[in-house]
C-alpha cells in the first residue's frame, strides 16, 4: 500500500534528513546550524562527489543543491542525485539566476527553484510548495535589456551543456569576452 503524497512529507523534523550540496561553505554552515535547530538532521557536502556519497548512505529526504558548484554543475547532478535517492525532494538555490536553468532544474525534477541570499525558512516552504500559485504578482515592467541579454546567454550555454568555447561561438563572441559576463552577478531586472 503506497503512502498519499500528502501525508508522506507531514513527518517532524527530527525524522527527516536533510543534505546541503554547496561549494561556499559558509552559506552551508549557516544554513546547516538554522536547520538543525529546526530539529532536521542536516549533511553538507561541497562537491558531486561527496553528494553522491552522502545521498546514497543516507537517504536524505530532502536536499538543497547549488546550481554553480565549483567543478560541476547542478544541472547536472540533480539527475544523478534523483536516481540515487528518488524520493528526495531537491531545492535548487542559486545566486545566478535565469528563466532557462529553473526551467531545466523543474524539468530535471526539483520541487522548486529558489534565487540566493535565502534562509532557512524560505528553503523550508519551498520543499512543502508543492502547486504553482496562480495570484502571484506579474511585473509590470519588463525586463531591462541586460536582463535579456543575461538570460539568452543562460539559454544557450544551456542548450551547449555549459560548453563556454561553444555557447561562444553560438553568440558569436570570443571566448574571454563571454568568460568575463559569466563571472558577473546577474542583472537585476
Amino acid at each position: 500500500m503506497s503512502i498519499p503524497k500528502s501525508s508522506k512529507h507531514k513527518s517532524s523534523p527530527q525524522d527527516q534528513r536533510l543534505l546541503i550540496i554547496d561549494d561556499d561553505e559558509m552559506f552551508c554552515h549557516v544554513l546547516s546550524r538554522a536547520l538543525t535547530r529546526r530539529g532536521y538532521q542536516v549533511s553538507v557536502a561541497h562537491d558531486a562527489d561527496q553528494a553522491l556519497s552522502l545521498a546514497a548512505t543516507q537517504s536524505p529526504s530532502m536536499a538543497t543543491l547549488d546550481l554553480k558548484l565549483e567543478n560541476s554543475s547542478g544541472l547536472k547532478l540533480l539527475p544523478e542525485l534523483i536516481g540515487v535517492v528518488p524520493e528526495c525532494r531537491v531545492v535548487v538555490l542559486t545566486g545566478y539566476s535565469s528563466i532557462a536553468t529553473a526551467v531545466e532544474a523543474i524539468k530535471l525534477g526539483a520541487v522548486n527553484y529558489l534565487c540566493k541570499p535565502v534562509d532557512a525558512d524560505d528553503v523550508l516552504t519551498s520543499f512543502n510548495r508543492q502547486e504553482g500559485n496562480p495570484d502571484a504578482e506579474v511585473a509590470d515592467n519588463p525586463p531591462s535589456v541586460n536582463r535579456i541579454t543575461w538570460e539568452h546567454i543562460q539559454k544557450v550555454l544551456q542548450e551547449h551543456d555549459g560548453n563556454i568555447s561553444a555557447t561562444a561561438r553560438a553568440l558569436g563572441m570570443h571566448r574571454r569576452t563571454l568568460q568575463r559576463k559569466l563571472q558577473k552577478r546577474p542583472v537585476k531586472r
